[in-house]
């Protein structure tokens, strides 16, 4: 199975609900890294598992959305936790949804809150 994997690095905030959180129950700052994998077993007639200008293109333009932005006002985080765990599967399922590429089989976003904690989520696609 191929294996193709693009980063961005970007600067959002949040603070915390539902809990003693401490200092994130407060508004915060975290500079993200995003990992998006896209795997497959076939590539097409070039040689590519998929375009990967397409792919950054998708990927600068979700990154721009929660640039510099607070997390809790955004709509798709409406009652919900900002955690690393919610954002990593929304950022996912943003991404899967903009990704046309036929022979991508997963696609997973890895998420970095800082050095020490990251949160996953995959999707399962079906190709023909």
């Amino acid at each position: 199975m191929y294996t193709l994997a693009v980063r961005r690095e970007f600067i959002a905030r949040h603070f915390l609900i539902g809990g003693d959180w401490g200092p994130e129950n407060f508004p915060n700052s975290h500079h993200y890294i995003l990992e998006l994998q896209l795997k497959g077993n076939d590539l097409d007639q070039h040689g590519y598992l998929v375009d990967i200008v397409d792919v950054e293109k998708h990927l600068d333009e979700v990154v721009g959305y929660y640039k510099e932005q607070m997390l809790n006002e955004k709509p798709e985080f409406a009652g919900l936790n900002p955690s690393i765990e919610h954002f990593s599967r929304i950022l996912a399922m943003t991404l899967n949804e903009r990704i046309q590429a036929k022979n991508i089989s997963r696609l997973k976003v890895v998420l970095w809150e800082h050095e020490n904690a990251w949160a996953a989520y995959s999707v399962e696609r079906f190709t023909s």
